[in-house]
């Protein structure tokens, strides 16, 4: 059990660092190269000097990536909640038409709002 255990957190590791090694940009192609083939032909020796050389940089790239995930989705969100322009036209009326009734609006400026609203 305990190899079983040790060979599955070795695979995970390996493929741990050949994500970080191909997500890194500061590198060039020449040396990720280098590195997959000193992996492959020293897998122990390979993730070892890889962590210690690029250990601190992996967490950052980590850290990046978690954030512009986020950041797409966000904007994905965005872009969809903005295509829903019913509902954002009908909010935006029920609340020109209370600032209207509270007297907060004068005729006037409750029909212009109305026409940009409902032209938009």
């Amino acid at each position: 059990m305990m190899i079983f255990f040790l060979w599955v957190i070795w695979i995970w590791l390996l493929i741990t660092v050949f994500i970080d090694l191909f997500r890194n940009k500061a590198m060039n192609g020449f040396k990720k190269a280098l590195w997959v083939i000193f992996l492959i032909f020293l897998p122990l020796l390979g993730v070892l000097v890889y962590l210690i050389v690029h250990g601190d940089e992996m967490q950052q790239r980590q850290i990046d990536h978690a954030a512009s995930v986020q950041h797409a989705q966000n904007q994905y969100i965005r872009e969809v909640a903005a295509t829903d322009t019913g509902a954002d036209n009908a909010s935006a009326l029920t609340q020109l038409a209370q600032l209207h009734k509270d007297g907060a609006l004068t005729d006037d400026e409750y029909a212009q709002e109305k026409a940009k609203v409902l032209n938009s």
